[in-house]
């Protein structure tokens, strides 16, 4: 995974692996909203990479807002659902361990906060 300083986007190692999947992965997780900040998880920047696996599994990192999210349980498994609507694959999540902050949002989402 890689970002692009200037833009915010990442580059998922899915985006090289099946570029229209991971398109469509990245649709569907716009439907995934933190209820809290009323934001979804793609604009907030918390799907830090995701990855096509050889057994056909798809691996997604992820990351929350706050460490003791009230609402990350509830956002990890809305997020394991859509990707497996996606794929029709088992998914699996792993916790990624960099703080979140405003900086990692898609450009413009901010925008509302005052932020950009």
């Amino acid at each position: 995974m890689a970002q692009t300083a200037a833009s915010n986007k990442l580059d998922w190692q899915s985006d090289a692996q099946d570029p229209e999947r991971s398109e469509a992965i990245k649709a569907a997780l716009r439907e995934v909203i933190d209820p809290e900040i009323g934001l979804n998880i793609i604009e907030l920047g918390l799907v830090r990479d995701l990855a096509f696996n050889e057994d056909k599994s798809t691996w997604i990192k992820m990351i929350l807002t706050t460490p003791f999210c009230p609402y990350g349980p509830a956002m990890l498994e809305q997020t394991r659902n859509k990707v497996m609507s996606v794929t029709e694959t088992p998914a699996k999540i792993e916790m990624g361990m960099e703080i979140w902050d405003p900086s990692m949002m898609e450009e413009g989402a901010g925008a509302d906060w005052g932020l950009f």
